[in-house]
């Protein structure tokens, strides 16, 4: 699918009017949200990604509206994601990119790689540590991610470039893909993305219930896509970048605006005005 971009000025306005309309007459509602980027800052050291002040009270005043099923989706691994989330009850994520889900009731399931997959992962992490490239290696249950967060800006790139070589041989025979994010590189199992994700949760939902979806790096575009004529799909970057979302939101300030207009909608059924909440367009 073609992607669409961000709409612009009074389109993009136009649109989350129209979603919003929707949200505050429904009986029930997805809010699905990327964690790195998104709802934290990214960070050096991602143990500290704490999320930006006051997602955290918004994200729970939206759960208490009682309408809303509120899904983390992220590429991080479960143990990792938990401890940022502030408290319980947590809602339900999918981490791992989708392949661990862990139902509100604490339950996780699972969707392993294959034995070759996991065995292409670990050649992969030998390569790696054995190149003395800067930068480190985090190493999830199902992927691996090569940060250079740590290295010069001027060098980041060649880096990048580097363990993307290091790394081509193994994923051709391994069945697994790089996956290029924020001053990073992934390689992780093919055959399950967050798009993968996405249709998974609305084949769940009611076929009228108002999805909207908000990510910022590459790893979001498949959701994006999977999202496309069943609900809102939203950027949220600080900087533009080409991408196959219908809106743009700038965090913190927007961010959280659009969050106070969700749960105002959720759970008074009003329709909140236009500036409680101000994704820009392109």
């Amino acid at each position: 699918m073609k992607a669409a971009g961000a709409k612009s000025g009074s389109r993009a306005r136009g649109e989350l009017k129209r979603f919003f309309t929707r949200l505050a007459g429904a009986s029930s509602s997805l809010l699905l949200l990327d964690y790195d980027g998104t709802l934290a800052p990214f960070q050096e050291d991602p143990a500290l990604a704490s999320p930006y002040a006051g997602v955290t009270d918004r994200l729970r005043a939206i759960r208490g509206a009682g309408r809303v099923r509120v899904v983390v989706i992220t590429g991080r691994a479960m143990d990792s994601i938990l401890p940022l989330l502030g408290a319980e009850p947590f809602p339900e994520i999918w981490a791992s990119h989708g392949r661990e889900r862990r139902l509100p009731g604490g339950e996780v399931e699972y969707i392993s790689p294959s034995t070759r997959q996991l065995r292409g992962i670990e050649e992969a992490r030998q390569l790696a540590a054995s190149a003395g490239l800067p930068g480190w290696m985090e190493e999830k249950p199902f992927s691996l991610a090569y940060h250079v967060r740590p290295a010069p800006p001027s060098e980041r790139q060649d880096v990048l470039s580097a363990v993307g070589r290091l790394w081509r041989g193994v994923a051709e025979q391994a069945s697994l893909e790089r996956l290029p994010f924020d001053c990073g590189l992934e390689l992780r199992p093919l055959g399950w993305t967050k798009g993968d994700a996405m249709r998974a949760l609305l084949q769940e939902a009611p076929p009228d219930a108002p999805a909207a979806y908000l990510g910022d790096d590459e790893t979001d575009e498949d959701a994006f896509r999977a999202i496309e004529g069943r609900g809102l799909s939203v950027l949220v970057r600080k900087a533009w970048r080409p991408t196959a979302a219908r809106a743009w939101l700038r965090p913190p300030a927007e961010l959280l605006r659009f969050l106070d207009r969700w749960r105002q909608a959720a759970g008074s059924g009003r329709i909140p005005s236009a500036g409680a909440a101000g994704p820009r367009g392109r």
